[in-house]
């Protein structure tokens, strides 16, 4: 093996590193989005005004908002997964 193919070769693996990093740091980035998302709706939602403590309606209250909002988007990515199965089915 020459020295450019053990140089390109060692290029490929650190881009392919980089390029995993990446794409883990977007997924963190996506689900910290997600969660302020929840956040501020379910805050809004729920919270009459703030205290010391949450009192019981209003913490099942958010704690269901967020639930929704979980079952919301798991149903919506499982969607979109089986149509990109289904579209890479038909090629």
């Amino acid at each position: 093996m020459s020295e450019f193919d053990r140089s390109s070769s060692s290029k490929s693996a650190a881009d392919s590193e980089l390029q995993d990093f990446l794409l883990v740091e977007r997924q963190k980035a996506q689900v910290n989005a997600q969660i302020h998302e929840f956040n501020d709706i379910c805050w809004d939602k729920c919270v009459d005004k703030p205290s010391n403590k949450l009192d019981g309606k209003t913490e099942s209250c958010l704690s269901n908002c967020v639930d929704r909002f979980i079952d919301t988007s798991l149903l919506i990515t499982n969607r979109f997964a089986q149509i990109l199965q289904k579209s890479q089915g038909g090629l």
